[in-house]
């Protein structure tokens, strides 16, 4: 598989089910429980609300879906400009080691670009070299300055 075969897409409503397919198995990854309902509902609601853009890359011949990269919308107060959280990165293992997570990546940063965004921004599991080498490949620095702190509510 070249990337010359590869094509990178804007996922609409008629993407779903190949998003939500690759989504189930991003979850499974993160060691969720496998549930393509709920992932079809869940990709639906963010396709249908448009509260996320989400970027699928599938064989050049419109086949099965390789990877998608989920971004969402924020905001940086301090520069009053608009921020990409890169939230979610999957490749299908079958497609891992042929430019797949690249173009997607790539992807994402002119879409941030396009729409006049001051820069993306992603984390990732301390574990996960694999994708830490790509990020830094693709230009993405640790943060020095900010530490990342979280609370869960429910």
């Amino acid at each position: 598989m070249s990337d010359q075969s590869i094509a990178v897409v804007r996922a609409g409503p008629a993407e779903r089910d190949a998003v939500a397919s690759l989504f189930d198995r991003y979850r499974v990854f993160y060691e969720q429980s496998s549930d393509i309902a709920a992932a079809q509902a869940f990709i639906g609601a963010r396709l249908r609300a448009g509260d996320s853009t989400i970027f699928l890359a599938r064989r050049g011949d419109g086949g099965d879906g390789l990877g998608f990269v989920q971004l969402y919308p924020s905001f940086s107060s301090v520069s009053m400009r608009k921020i990409w959280i890169l939230n979610d990165l999957y490749v299908a293992p079958e497609a891992r080691r042929h430019g797949v997570g690249r173009l997607l990546m790539d992807r994402a940063r002119d879409f941030a670009r396009e729409t006049g965004a001051l820069r993306l921004e992603l984390t990732t599991a301390r574990t996960n070299a694999a994708a830490q080498a790509l990020y830094r490949e693709c230009g993405y620095v640790e943060d020095e300055v900010f530490l990342r702190f979280s609370l869960t509510v429910d």
